[in-house]
């Protein structure tokens, strides 16, 4: 008969192991014993093997070479995880929505987008987010720390991924490339951003109303309508918004600064959409066209007030003596006057 196979239990969840040394190495879990400490930082590890990957961190060892690329890494799976960019492979699905991912980490991190969930939440605002990292960069806010600065500049930043990625401005340095267009990037985020312009990819769902965004922070901005909240205050009047960058483009209201200049003729703009706006008249270009008689206009205001002509649509009423106009601006030229039995337009007066 073959030898019976010993069972060692953890006391504190019920786990089992075939050696009593795995069971010692579990148990740190609940004690939170860490005895392998590490001479030259004072860090300190439950797990030896830990403990050596770290110290690579001082060394600068990287053992684990891609054959691909041969970029060096200083574990194992970390350079299993970076092949997965050169073999296309995204292992971790979602089933909710079959968008796929690299990282197990990245599989969980984004299905909370479909539960809602924000399971880390700031103990002086109350603010939740589904990272905790995400967490800590937001308590900087509170702190106004900004603890990763440049060498060569000297501008200090909220995070370290910031920092890599104001790098990148010294260096020139545009790593990750579109296989479709060419165009290059300097972080791989901003590359997948790009890349739904091609797919036509909107994976970020609002659970109110049904709108798809391709980023998060457009669903986190539009996700404000629905509450109401305006975080951010002009100082100098009072007016509230709910993104900042509303809020900056109005601070140019109070300081007069229009930072956005027409390379053609020099004007300058509040908002670079005005400045957009204001190309066209350089361009003649006239990207909105009525499906119904084929004019084409500058903007999509000016498309759909036109439209109501064709539909003979008057949405916009005075609300003195309810005459209705098809241009919003008709309504504001438009005068009445008012006295206790009739009510006069300025038309009719002017016949009289």
């Amino acid at each position: 008969m073959g030898k019976e196979r010993v069972s060692h239990c953890c006391v504190h969840c019920g786990k089992n192991f075939t050696k009593k040394s795995h069971l010692q190495q579990h148990q740190r879990v609940h004690t939170g014993e860490r005895p392998y400490r590490c001479l030259q930082c004072g860090k300190d590890f439950s797990q030896q093997i830990n403990l050596k990957t770290h110290r690579r961190i001082h060394t600068g060892e990287k053992p684990f070479r891609c054959s691909y690329c041969g970029k060096s890494f200083t574990q194992r799976c970390d350079l299993q995880r970076h092949q997965l960019i050169h073999t296309g492979e995204k292992p971790f699905y979602c089933l909710q929505c079959g968008k796929s991912f690299r990282k197990q980490s990245s599989l969980k991190e984004h299905q909370l987008i479909h539960t809602g969930e924000k399971p880390h939440h700031c103990s002086l605002c109350g603010k939740g987010f589904t990272r905790h990292s995400r967490l800590q960069h937001h308590q900087l806010v509170h702190t106004g720390e900004m603890p990763y600065k440049c060498s060569q500049c000297g501008k200090g930043f909220m995070s370290g991924h910031n920092l890599r990625r104001h790098h990148l401005i010294h260096t020139g340095e545009k790593p990750f490339y579109c296989l479709q267009c060419g165009k290059s990037f300097t972080q791989q985020n901003d590359l997948q951003r790009h890349q739904r312009v091609h797919t036509g990819e909107k994976p970020y769902y609002c659970s109110q109303c049904g709108k798809n965004f391709f980023r998060h922070s457009h669903l986190r901005q539009h996700e404000r309508i629905h509450t109401g909240e305006k975080l951010y205050r002009c100082s100098q009047c009072g007016k509230t918004f709910t993104c900042q960058s509303s809020l900056q483009q109005h601070n140019h209201i109070h300081t007069g600064v229009k930072p956005h200049r027409c390379s053609q003729c020099g004007k300058g703009f509040i908002s670079r959409h005005n400045l957009r706006r204001h190309q066209l008249v350089h361009t003649g270009e006239r990207p909105y066209y009525c499906e119904l008689c084929g004019k084409g206009f500058t903007q999509q205001i000016d498309l759909q007030r036109h439209q109501n002509l064709h539909t003979g649509e008057k949405p916009y009423s005075c609300m003195q003596c309810g005459k209705s106009f098809s241009d919003k601006r008709h309504v504001k030229s438009h005068s009445c006057v008012q006295t206790d039995n009739k009510t006069f337009t300025a038309d009719s007066l002017g016949n009289a």
